[in-house]
C-alpha cells in the first residue's frame, strides 16, 4: 500500500486512492431503462466517473431505488479539519462519587426525558436507570445523584416547569424522531423556554443524546453538550460532575444548596420496581 498522505486523501475500494465510493438513491419515476439512464446521468452531475447503477428496485408506484459505484475525483486536507468535542476527565465510578461528595456535598439534581412525539425510552434509561446498559451502571445508582426521569413524549413546557421545581442542576433530552429535522426544531423551542424560565439555576447543565446527535449540533440548538450513539453512562455521569465543578470555580453560583447527601441517601430499586414506578423520583 502507498505511503498515506493525509494532507490529500480520498476514499478506496479496490486499490489504494481510487476514489470508489458507493451510494444509494430514490428518484420519482418508474423502474425502466430511462429510470437507469436517469440514476447514471445524476452520478455524473455529482462529478463521479466510470459510474455503474447495480440495482434498481421499483419501491413504489413511480418510484424507484437505486445502488450505484462511482469514482470520486476530489480529495480533502484531513490535516486541517476541527471539530469541536467535550474535553472532560473520565473518572472511574468510586473516584467519581468521591469527588463530588467532597467538592459539592450534595446530591446533583438531574431531570431527563424523551420529548414531542418520541415515545422511545431506551436510549433515556440507558443513562438514567440503575441498570444502565452494557454492565455500565446508570446515573440512578449512584448516591451523588438525584434523577427524575420523565420518560416519554414529554412536552417542553412540563420538562422546563418539572426542572424548575425541583431545581434542576442538568436536564438530559433524548431524540430520535428526525423526519424533516423535527428533533432539531423540538430542541431549539425547548432551548427557547430554558432560556426564558427565571426560575432555573444558573448553572443548569443542558444536555442531549440521541443516535443523529454529536457536539457540534448540540451546541448549535443551544445546548451545552450532545453525546451520540455509543455513549456510556459514566462518561454523562462524569460530564456532569466535572461541568458543575467548573461552573462553580467560575463563579456561576458561589452557593449551591440542595439535599445534603447525609440527610437524603438515594433509593435503591429493583428494574420491575422502576417499570411500575412511573416514571418520576428516584
Amino acid at each position: 500500500m502507498a505511503k498515506k498522505d493525509l494532507h490529500k486523501i480520498r476514499p478506496y475500494g479496490d486499490h489504494w486512492d481510487d476514489g470508489r465510493i458507493q451510494l444509494s438513491f430514490t428518484l420519482p419515476v418508474p423502474a425502466g431503462p430511462e429510470a437507469r439512464e436517469a440514476a447514471k446521468q445524476y452520478c455524473e452531475k455529482l462529478g463521479l466517473t466510470a459510474i455503474q447503477i447495480v440495482t434498481m428496485e421499483s419501491v413504489a408506484e413511480e418510484f424507484s431505488f437505486f445502488v450505484a459505484y462511482g469514482e470520486a475525483m476530489h480529495h480533502i486536507d484531513f490535516t486541517r479539519i476541527r471539530v469541536p468535542r467535550l474535553e472532560f476527565p473520565i473518572l472511574p465510578p468510586d473516584a467519581m462519587v468521591r469527588l463530588a461528595q467532597e467538592k459539592i456535598k450534595r446530591r446533583i439534581v438531574v431531570v431527563g426525558g424523551t420529548t414531542g412525539t418520541d415515545a422511545h425510552t431506551v436510549g433515556i434509561d440507558a443513562i438514567l436507570s440503575i441498570k444502565g446498559v452494557a454492565g455500565d451502571r446508570g446515573l440512578e445508582y449512584y448516591p451523588i445523584f438525584r434523577v427524575v426521569n420523565l420518560r416519554a413524549q414529554v412536552d417542553n413546557r412540563r420538562l422546563v416547569e418539572k426542572a424548575a421545581e425541583v431545581q434542576a442542576d442538568a436536564i438530559l433530552v433524548s431524540k430520535l424522531v428526525t423526519q424533516q429535522d423535527q428533533h432539531l426544531n423540538d430542541l431549539r423551542e425547548l432551548s427557547r423556554l430554558l432560556k426564558g424560565e427565571k426560575r432555573l439555576p444558573k448553572h443548569l447543565l443542558r444536555i442531549v443524546g440521541g443516535p443523529r446527535m454529536d457536539h457540534p449540533a448540540a451546541k448549535r440548538v443551544g445546548f451545552d453538550a450532545g453525546f451520540g450513539p455509543g455513549t456510556k453512562p459514566i462518561e454523562v455521569a462524569n460530564y456532569i460532575v466535572h461541568e458543575l465543578l467548573r461552573r462553580i470555580s467560575d463563579g456561576t453560583q458561589s452557593r449551591m444548596e440542595g439535599d445534603s447527601l447525609r440527610q437524603a441517601p438515594p433509593k435503591r430499586r429493583s428494574l420491575f420496581g422502576w417499570l411500575s414506578g412511573g416514571g418520576e423520583d428516584s
